[in-house]
């Protein structure tokens, strides 16, 4: 079955809302757009994407008079039926992380905390290329190459006129963990120094030093989007990602406040981060 995405989903809950809020039934709204009560239930739950002309008959139908509430709704609209320069790097299966890579591009301000690898967005490309290689090696090479190019094109967002505020937590141990050569994990590190001069840039280490901590015992990343839509947070496991809305976002934020209260100052941080570097230079 075909996965809904995040934009569809949140379009058919509030037009499932609105419709609730008029005190109409799946027929009355059936009726109004001559099809079935299966296929607007199908619109409510995602399964089927609606169009603008109809987004725009339901907004009249439910006496939405509200302005911005309309154009919350008619931007939604828009939106699913977007098509963005990363749908050519996912196929169906990749649905979820074209998720990921929307939600990084629409944010106003990304929260994350990571203890293995640095992020995507600071990533070298060859720093990349060899995570993804160790991840999946039985991979053709032909996707790897496009997992690459989609890596590379996401950072795009830090060269924007209104790049998003970007906060990186990072253990230390992401410092210390060689990938690929050390030669490769030393270049890596100089990125990161050049990384934390950008202005909507902050990198905040947690040094092994504070031992054991009560924070976060998995990578996540927190969202903070724009109206209309809701902040998002992001979990990833082997059984796949979870993507998190309020109030389930609170252990996540919390979890942040834990591990930031630990965590070096951005100066620190930096000076942590070249410390290490000269150390990998030395192997």
């Amino acid at each position: 079955m075909r996965q809904p995405t995040l934009r569809a989903q949140w379009l058919g809950r509030h037009l499932r809302v609105l419709r609730e809020e008029a005190g109409l039934t799946l027929k009355d709204t059936a009726t109004f757009l001559q099809r079935d009560p299966s296929t607007v239930s199908r619109i409510e739950t995602a399964e089927y994407s609606i169009r603008r002309p109809e987004v725009l008959g339901l907004l009249d139908f439910y006496n939405v008079s509200d302005g911005r509430r309309r154009a919350t709704l008619m931007k939604l609209g828009e939106e699913v039926w977007q098509k963005d320069w990363w749908d050519q790097y996912v196929d169906e299966r990749g649905k979820q992380f074209a998720n990921f890579v929307w939600l990084e591009a629409r944010a106003s301000d990304i929260q994350s905390f990571d203890n293995v690898v640095v992020p995507g967005l600071l990533q070298t490309q060859e720093y990349a290329e060899a995570i993804m290689r160790a991840a999946d090696p039985d991979s053709a090479e032909a996707q790897i190459q496009s997992w690459i190019d989609l890596r590379m094109r996401r950072q795009e967002v830090l060269d924007r006129a209104d790049p998003p505020q970007i906060t990186m937590l990072l253990d230390e141990s992401v410092l210390r963990r060689q990938v690929g050569s050390a030669a490769l994990s030393r270049r890596q590190l100089e990125h990161l120094l050049v990384s934390a001069d950008r202005p909507r840039v902050s990198l905040r280490v947690l040094p092994l030093t504070i031992g054991l901590h009560p924070g976060a015992t998995a990578a996540f990343v927190i969202f903070g989007m724009p109206d209309p839509y809701p902040e998002i947070g992001y979990v990833e496991a082997l059984a796949g990602a979870l993507y998190l809305e309020p109030p389930e976002t609170e252990p996540l934020l919390r979890a942040y406040e834990r591990v930031d209260r630990h965590a070096l100052n951005p100066a620190e941080s930096v000076r942590l981060i070249a410390r290490v570097a000269k150390e990998v230079e030395r192997q």
